[in-house]
C-alpha cells in the first residue's frame, strides 16, 4: 500500500530532548526570562522554534527571532550532539530500505541541522531525501516540510503511498494537511492525550513496532 515512509527527526528517529531544551534555557536566559525547569521546555521538541518562542514566552515575532539566535548560539556546536539515537531505530531503517521502502526525513528543524544529526549518527545512508526547514525561517511549517518533500521525491501526485511517521500531534496535523495519513510514535515526545486526539493513522510504542507496522 506504502511506498514511501517520511520520518520527522526529533522524538522520533533521535532522542534530541537535552540539547533542545538546554538551548532553549540558554536563550530564555539572555532574554532575561529564565526557566530553571528543563521538563516545562520539551514543549519546544518539535514545533517551528520561532513560533513556539513566542507562544511559550509571550514574545513579539521580532523578540521571538533574537531568541532562535540566541538558541543557535548554544545549538549549533553543543546542543546539536546532546542526542542519541532510540533504541531500534537503526534496524528499523536498514529493515525497511531491505523491503524496498523509499524512506526520508521531513523535519521542522533547519535542514543543515537535519543532516548534521544524521551525519553524526551515520543514519543518512538510509534516505533517499533529508528535508527541514530554511534557516532564514522558511518553510517551518510540517505541512510545507512534507510538500517539499514530496515534490523532491516526485511523489506529489501519489500521496496515497505516502505515510508520515512523527511524535507529536503537529506531525499529524501537517500530515493530515498535506493529504497524508500519519504514524504516531509514543516514545517520543507527544504527551498520550495530545496523539490521542489528533486522532493518528495508529499509536505505536517502539521502533520495532514502526517495523512491525511495514511488515
Amino acid at each position: 500500500m506504502y511506498k514511501v515512509i517520511l520520518f520527522d527527526l526529533d522524538g522520533t528517529l533521535t532522542e534530541s530532548g537535552e540539547g533542545i531544551t538546554k538551548s532553549v534555557q540558554y536563550a530564555l536566559e539572555k532574554l532575561g526570562q529564565p526557566e530553571p525547569d528543563l521538563k516545562k521546555l520539551e514543549v519546544f521538541v518539535g514545533p517551528p522554534l520561532l513560533q513556539q518562542f513566542m507562544k511559550y514566552a509571550d514574545l513579539d515575532e521580532e523578540t521571538a527571532v533574537k531568541a532562535v539566535e540566541y538558541y543557535r548560539e548554544r545549538y549549533t556546536d553543543i546542543g546539536i550532539f546532546e542526542n542519541e539515537v532510540y533504541p531500534g531505530v537503526e534496524d528499523m531503517l536498514d529493515k525497511l530500505r531491505g523491503k524496498g521502502y523509499i524512506l526520508a526525513v521531513a523535519s521542522s528543524k533547519p535542514e543543515r541541522f537535519v543532516k548534521k544529526v544524521l551525519d553524526h549518527f551515520d543514519l543518512t545512508k538510509y534516505f533517499h531525501e533529508i528535508v527541514g526547514s530554511e534557516m532564514n525561517g522558511g518553510r517551518t511549517s510540517k505541512a510545507d516540510v512534507i510538500e517539499e518533500a514530496l515534490d523532491r521525491l516526485h511523489m506529489a501526485d501519489h500521496r496515497d503511498q505516502v505515510v508520515m511517521v512523527g511524535d507529536k500531534e503537529h506531525d499529524v496535523f501537517g500530515a493530515r494537511k498535506a493529504g497524508l495519513k500519519c504514524l504516531a510514535v509514543s516514545y517520543g515526545y507527544g504527551s498520550e492525550e495530545e496523539l490521542k486526539n489528533a486522532n493518528p493513522l495508529k499509536i505505536v510504542d517502539s521502533a520495532q513496532e514502526v517495523l512491525d507496522f511495514f511488515s
